[in-house]
């Protein structure tokens, strides 16, 4: 396992927009390219930023109501893949499914919806998909890949990129990763809270 790894590209796509100018200036600065969906596409081009859509990627669209966006073997093969691997890197190639170093995500507010009292049907459409399985991929194969699984991570990312510029070592990835496994178990188990009640 090689332990400093440059970001070259992020997907980001989250729900919450607040904190994320900062760091993607500093990412922007240091020449890492976007890719993004929908309203967090559009929020990064306000900034004046270029961003590909990740359907550009996919060749799909958004589908089933905004239920499957990133769902794709080019999104999660960009994430998964083990850079050290021939065999990955030869399969990457072969389906030019794109490295993706970094990923910023988080998840809809599932708890904060339940607490609002709104009905079953808006409750299971906050139970995200696309988003948890971000960031257990990113987390899985934290030796290439940069997972920032919530914006309470966002001040750790932006101490490395001040420290460092757009390079993490291993033990930055495993951090985040581990930060990351907490985000989801805490996100399953609020939702089998719910179904439980």
């Amino acid at each position: 396992m090689s332990g400093t790894k440059k970001i070259k590209t992020a997907l980001v796509s989250v729900f919450h927009k607040d904190g994320l100018e900062e760091i993607l200036a500093k990412l922007h600065a240091d020449g890492v390219k976007f890719l993004s969906t929908g309203g967090t596409q559009q929020f990064i081009e306000e900034l004046g930023y270029p961003c590909q859509k990740v359907e550009d990627v996919t060749t799909y669209p958004s589908i089933l109501g905004g239920r499957v966006k990133t769902l794709h073997p080019k999104v999660f093969g960009g994430i998964l893949g083990r850079r050290e691997l021939a065999e990955d890197k030869a399969q990457m190639a072969q389906y030019d499914i794109p490295e993706i170093d970094l990923v910023i995500v988080d998840l809809y507010p599932f708890e904060q919806t339940v607490a609002s009292g709104a009905s079953e049907a808006d409750i299971i459409e906050k139970i995200d998909i696309g988003g948890i399985s971000l960031i257990r991929a990113g987390a899985k194969n934290f030796n290439d890949v940069v997972i920032v699984p919530s914006k309470a991570e966002y001040p750790v990312l932006l101490h490395i990129l001040n420290e460092k510029g757009a390079e993490t070592d291993l033990s930055d990835r495993r951090l985040l990763a581990t930060r990351a496994f907490g985000v989801s178990s805490r996100y399953d188990a609020a939702i089998h809270e719910w179904f439980t009640r």
